[in-house]
């Protein structure tokens, strides 16, 4: 599938800005097998004095930039054509979770996406007693890790309610958990740690979502903005399967990946300290528009 890609995020600020340095992960990947950029760019306005393009650990693209000039608004521009190859079905030879743990152990790698990276706390990811009671009563009796993942991704999907003024970016895991509402992030979070919590690696991946669905299916949650969604580690022989549980669906050529991280913090698409005062608004338009 061919998709454009378009994006612009702008902050604007109550008084001036300067001496600003961001960090900015918002050029979508590429995976062989899975997705190509065929041509794509990043503009930035007003033009940094420093900019640096670079790879980070998990093999995300990172643009470094330094503003040294007073300025009051900001704007980042992605456009890209993408091809995106649709995930085949595949027969579920996952292992069961009990010997999960055997083929982890066993894993010889810390390479990036090695699943000892993804198993236990990070950042945005604590252990939490009633998200590890509910992770291990949504997969009471399944048969494999495979199914154990499409479990969770589903019981999140039907038990919270999406809600974009329900929480904030700095929302934390346990408290959206407790509401049962949030947006991609906060599902996203509480199945990682629900899946962590039962002994599955698991990751964060932030991406764009198509926003122009097939005739007669419903439009997505979460297509308006840049969306997120999970990657789990299902055994050696099945690898890394990725869900979507704001949605619950299996992740496929609706998906546009951007960046992959233990959790938010690794993936953050801007961040950044600058000098200034006053209030602070951001606009965040996103396009991805199919093109067969």
């Amino acid at each position: 599938m061919l998709y454009e890609v378009r994006m612009t995020t702008t902050y604007e600020y109550g008084r001036p800005a300067a001496n600003g340095r961001h960090l900015l992960r918002l050029m979508p990947a590429e995976i062989p097998g899975s997705q190509r950029m065929i041509a794509g760019s990043l503009d930035i306005s007003p033009r940094p004095q420093e900019r640096h393009d670079q790879v980070d650990f998990f093999g995300n693209r990172m643009t470094g930039l330094f503003f040294a000039q007073a300025h009051d608004e900001i704007a980042f521009t992605v456009r890209a054509r993408m091809e995106r190859w649709a995930v085949a079905d595949q027969l579920d030879i996952s292992p069961s979770l009990a010997t999960l743990r055997s083929e982890i152990e066993a894993f010889r790698s810390l390479a990036p996406q090695s699943p000892h990276h993804f198993l236990g706390p990070s950042p945005r990811i604590a252990p939490d007693s009633a998200v590890s009671d509910y992770a291990l009563a949504v997969t009471r009796g399944c048969n494999s890790v495979l199914d154990a993942v499409a479990a969770i991704n589903q019981a999140l999907h039907s038990d919270m309610r999406y809600d974009p003024e329900a929480t904030t970016v700095e929302t934390t895991m346990a408290d959206a958990f407790a509401a049962r509402h949030g947006v991609c992030q906060d599902f996203s979070h509480i199945m990682i740690a629900c899946l962590r919590e039962i002994g599955v690696p698991a990751g964060y991946v932030s991406g764009f979502l198509r926003t122009e669905p097939p005739e007669g299916q419903p439009r997505l949650e979460g297509a308006d903005a840049m969306h997120a969604w999970v990657a789990a580690w299902c055994g050696t022989q099945t690898g890394w399967v990725e869900f979507d549980p704001t949605n619950a669906i299996r992740v496929s050529s609706d998906h546009i990946v951007v960046a992959r991280g233990r959790d938010y913090s690794d993936v953050a698409p801007v961040k950044g300290v600058l000098w200034t005062a006053g209030s602070q608004t951001t606009k965040q338009v996103v396009d991805v528009i199919p093109l067969g």
